[in-house]
């Protein structure tokens, strides 16, 4: 099949066509490299005007025409490209807003796309409407929009996730849902949300090479090597300030006993190494399933601090701090888990092969990507039923 990947996440869809051409198929991801990251694309869009003295022009041109330049200069870009947008068999979006237009030029891309493919499906990936409007309506117990309802950072820092509940994304969702075959989810945090959804199709575990990560049992020559990997524009987001308190609270107490490493949005290239030897990854706070960061960092034979809630761990039938340890919004309970690990390093290891073992056993890419097929054939099949 000739299949169209757009939008990037991390490298779902890079890593999904990895096994999608493998099993035979031709692939194409097309995308921006998911921002400072610069994650690996096939055709790489560049969205223009969003730093420095330009994005202050494009912001003054907004607000006095209502016209986005960058959006625009998006659209030029897909029509000039716009043949890669037609006559696939399959198209898959990495959300409900892949080219990150505003809404208005969105639906101009996505006219052309479902008028030139007559399968295309959404991947739950990221924020969008209906996940946002979950964590919002209180669906979970905690979310990313938490730190924003207790008044944490501003407004302007939270708009790339609360724009999906204004008026126009949220036709936008219906736009697009009304044209997808169907809708796939990428973890829990996902999958929960579109539960008895109509075109919900499931959810496929996000994909994993574990080709380019190789396993090294911990070693503890020294001290207990704790790494910190910062996202500066989801600082918050990510619960990266309840990390920092929790660090202090055992720096204060083992800072003889521990190694603080902490880094600051670095591209992907560099992150993936930088925490080769240590033991414990701080990931993230307000989530139930493990991202992209979690799950690379487990195959490398990491102690990671990322979404593990009960959900989880009943979907995959596992025990509490076996695979991953779940991080809650309390600094103190993240402490003392810290506490429990550097004062018993063969947990440590125990926890590191469980990781790499639950990676390889549930979000292999190849797995993931016949998964991706069966669902895309369900879709199809369902809508000429």
């Amino acid at each position: 099949m000739k299949i169209l990947l757009i939008g990037e996440y991390n490298a779902l869809h890079y890593t999904l066509k990895e096994a999608l051409s493998n099993l035979g198929h031709e692939v194409t991801v097309v995308g921006f490299g998911d921002g400072f990251k610069q994650r690996m694309v096939d055709i790489n869009l560049k969205h223009r005007h969003i730093s420095g003295f330009s994005s202050f022009i494009r912001k003054v041109i907004f607000k006095l025409t209502k016209i986005d330049i960058t959006s625009i200069e998006m659209k030029n870009q897909f029509f000039k490209n716009k043949h890669i947008f037609e006559g696939n068999d399959v198209v898959q979006l990495i959300n409900e807003n892949s080219f990150g237009t505003i809404p208005k030029i969105e639906k101009k891309l996505l006219f052309h796309i479902f008028d030139n493919n007559k399968n295309v499906f959404l991947l739950s990936c990221g924020t969008d409407h209906v996940s946002v409007k979950y964590a919002m309506d209180g669906g979970f117990h905690y979310s990313i929009l938490t730190p924003y309802l207790e008044k944490k950072g501003t407004r302007k820092t939270f708009l790339p996730v609360l724009k999906y509940l204004t008026e126009e994304y949220t036709e936008l969702s219906k736009f697009i849902y009304k044209n997808i075959k169907g809708v796939i989810a990428s973890d829990l945090d996902y999958h929960i949300p579109l539960l008895n959804h109509e075109k919900y199709l499931g959810m496929v575990p996000n994909p994993i090479n574990l080709k380019k990560f190789e396993y090294k049992e911990p070693n503890f020559d020294g001290k207990v090597v704790i790494f910190h990997g910062i996202n500066t524009d989801n600082y918050y987001k990510k619960g990266n300030d309840i990390f920092e308190e929790a660090l202090k609270i055992v720096s204060e107490k083992y800072h003889e006993k521990i190694e603080i490493r902490t880094v600051r949005s670095v591209p992907y290239s560099e992150y993936i190494t930088l925490f080769d030897d240590a033991h414990i990854l701080l990931d993230q706070v307000f989530a139930y399933d493990q991202g992209f960061n979690a799950l690379e960092a487990m195959a490398k034979g990491k102690v990671v601090f990322t979404g593990a809630e009960k959900e989880w761990l009943e979907y995959y039938n596992l025990k509490e701090d076996t695979i991953a340890i779940n991080a809650l919004p309390n600094a103190h309970k993240i402490a003392e888990k810290l506490e429990w690990l550097i004062l018993n390093p063969k947990k440590i290891v125990e926890i590191s092969k469980n990781a790499r073992k639950f990676v390889e056993d549930e979000h292999d890419y190849i797995a993931s990507g016949k998964d991706y097929l069966e669902k895309w054939e369900k879709g199809i099949s369902i809508h000429f039923a």
